[in-house]
């Protein structure tokens, strides 16, 4: 088994915010270059509830479900099975699918750590090693979490309510 990829980045916000935030804005933060939509990208979304499904929607009802909740307890984590293959397709077996863990702790007066941590590639199968290559580059988590760090920043959605 490889070694699980983590992340780690903390935001001026209290977790429940945070968390909101990260899950509830996905669509203001998300990188459409990062969705199969692009810049047609209609929404994309997770439903924070297990077994809620983590999807995109695109132009002329294109729907596509790239994960499914595995657990979750508001304001502190989020599990996530995820499912977009080492082709870098959706998969819709959930045994085919890597596990990312998201966690929210207070580390100070309105701060958050944001913890992320993303393993069991080897159940996407071949192409495994070079897809986890590069989810721990520096465009892959690296990138998306340096989004969310800078939407937490920007002062819109609910983390303009915490700032204002």
């Amino acid at each position: 088994m490889q070694e699980a990829i983590r992340k780690q980045i903390e935001v001026h916000l209290s977790s429940e915010q945070a968390f909101k935030a990260f899950v509830n804005e996905l669509a203001l933060w998300w990188p459409k270059e990062y969705t199969w939509s692009k810049d047609k990208l209609v929404e994309i979304s997770i439903d924070p509830v297990p077994g809620g499904h983590c999807t995109e929607k695109g132009p002329n009802d294109f729907r596509c479900d790239w994960g499914t909740v595995s657990d979750v307890k508001h304001g502190e984590f989020i599990a996530i099975k995820w499912q977009i293959s080492s082709m870098r397709v959706p998969e819709p077996d959930p045994g085919k699918a890597s596990q990312v863990y998201i966690s929210f702790q207070v580390v100070g007066d309105e701060r958050t750590a944001i913890q992320l941590r993303h393993d069991h590639f080897e159940n996407h199968g071949d192409g495994h090693e070079t897809y986890r290559q590069a989810m721990d580059s520096e465009k892959g988590w690296d990138y998306l979490l340096a989004c969310f760090t800078k939407h937490a920043r920007s002062g819109s959605g609910l983390a303009a309510e915490v700032k204002s």
